[in-house]
């Protein structure tokens, strides 16, 4: 397994693809809510499992008022539970770091509240609704 940073447009395409597929598609996320004027300035990854030619997982990075935020993070439904959710989060984790950003945030799905609580991250508000699933922020102090 590997991680590639996005740096064009076929790269791009291809993370949109990914998202279309578990957001859109499987978990009925509006498309219009799925896109938004943040694509450009942020900061697209690209999961791979083991010798796979198209990517299997994506997420993206936003620097927000001095935090490192994740967003976007989904892997295609064979890929899940193969740790390579651990890879696309250390990966962020790394490359905020590398921005000298020193706390991360993300909303994550009620569902992988666990998921991320075994990554280091705390619960740090109510359940809310998000393109109607719902969704708690979470929050890690990250080693710069």
């Amino acid at each position: 397994m590997y991680v590639d940073k996005v740096t064009n447009e076929a790269g791009l395409q291809e993370a949109f693809r990914i998202r279309r597929e578990v957001f859109v598609e499987e978990q009925g996320v509006p498309l219009a809510d799925e896109f938004d004027q943040y694509e450009s300035q942020a900061e697209h990854i690209l999961v791979f499992h083991e010798d796979e030619k198209a990517a299997v997982g994506t997420a993206r990075l936003r620097a927000v008022d001095g935090w490192a935020k994740l967003e976007r993070i989904c892997l295609l439904a064979p890929y899940r539970r193969s740790g390579l959710g651990s890879v696309i989060i250390s990966t962020l984790e790394s490359i905020a770091a590398e921005q000298g950003l020193r706390q991360a945030k993300l909303h994550g799905q009620k569902q992988a509240e666990g998921f991320y609580q075994k990554l280091g991250y705390e619960t740090s508000s109510p359940v809310f609704m998000e393109d109607g699933i719902p969704h708690v922020i979470m929050v890690k102090s990250l080693q710069v």
